[in-house]
């Protein structure tokens, strides 16, 4: 049985006319009468008898034409909303670690496209989040860094959640801080020079915390340590307390207002060769939108752009 088969029948019972029908369809008499036929033999029950007035649907009729009918109502629902003029809308999602140059990135997209024929959502979520909203497709593209720290066990998940890593960038770790910092001046910075003061982490939420934090050394025992689980409290946190963080070296001042410093880590022991490799996931091929091109385009455009130490 078709669509447009079903079409035919409603057609007559709403004409309770073959003749109508057939006027209204554009077809021959004789060929409507040939579908009817085709369809009641393949679904079993007489639809329509024939009286000198017309046609009417049979009561076993009556239950199959409620259904199809039902159908035939969603099949134009969606074809009206994926026409040309259609309301339908894509989705374009981004899940990420906090990174103030994927968030610029993202404003530069929405402001490139036609985001009119988009819904747009951005997540600023936790390591694990990041890879299992990609992996579930809830988001197109997540933004996530590694490191000979953390690479098997987030290989092990991309790999599990059939998800693929493209790196944007590899860069040494940095010490992120406020401009008020008694440290502020200084030109590198070791842990040793750091003791002091607290290191400040985004909360993971799991057992295996250091495999998915976003900081580097997350591994290291730090005598003060003060976690949050958003970027405007980390800020806040930087500023209120002397706070640091182990971060890359990218630096967008656009989005920090000018308030904080990048400065480069100067390992003092048995840390060594500290690289973040910082690149986005996708699921294994899955197409990009044009909104994730786009994006993708902005963060390595922003990336060459950014303040690095």
């Amino acid at each position: 049985m078709t669509l447009q088969q079903i079409y035919y029948i409603l057609t007559i019972a709403e004409s309770k006319s073959m003749n109508k029908a057939a006027e209204k369809l554009y077809i021959a008499q004789p060929t409507l009468t040939s579908v009817v036929k085709e369809v009641e033999q393949e679904i079993g029950i007489p639809i329509f008898f024939r009286t000198h007035r017309g046609v009417t649907v049979t009561s076993e009729g009556e239950k199959f034409i409620s259904s199809v009918r039902s159908l035939y109502q969603q099949y134009q629902e969606i074809r009206n909303q994926y026409s040309e003029n259609g309301t339908f809308r894509r989705k374009f999602s981004v899940s990420m670690q906090h990174y103030s140059f994927a968030v610029q990135a993202f404003i530069e997209a929405v402001r490139s496209c036609k985001t009119a024929e988009f819904d747009l959502c951005i997540r600023e979520t936790r390591t694990l989040n990041v890879i299992r909203d990609v992996g579930a497709m809830k988001s197109e593209i997540g933004i996530l860094y590694m490191s000979e720290q953390n690479r098997r066990v987030i290989s092990r998940l991309l790999k599990e959640q059939e998800l693929d890593f493209h790196l944007l960038i590899q860069c040494p770790a940095c010490v992120y801080l406020s401009k008020q910092h008694p440290l502020a001046q200084e030109e590198a910075l070791t842990l040793s020079q750091l003791e002091e003061y607290p290191c400040l982490s985004f909360e993971q939420g799991t057992d295996a915390e250091f495999y998915f934090a976003e900081e580097m050394l997350s591994e290291h025992i730090f005598q003060k340590t003060i976690k949050a689980s958003d970027r405007a409290t980390m800020m806040n946190l930087l500023e209120g307390l002397n706070g640091y963080t182990l971060c890359s070296s990218i630096f967008n001042e656009r989005l920090s207002n000018h308030q904080f410093r990048v400065i480069p880590f100067r390992p003092d022991g048995e840390e060594q060769n500290l690289m973040m490799e910082i690149g986005y996931i996708t699921k294994k091929n899955a197409p990009l939108s044009s909104m994730g091109k786009q994006f993708i385009e902005e963060m390595q455009k922003g990336l060459k752009e950014s303040s690095v130490s």
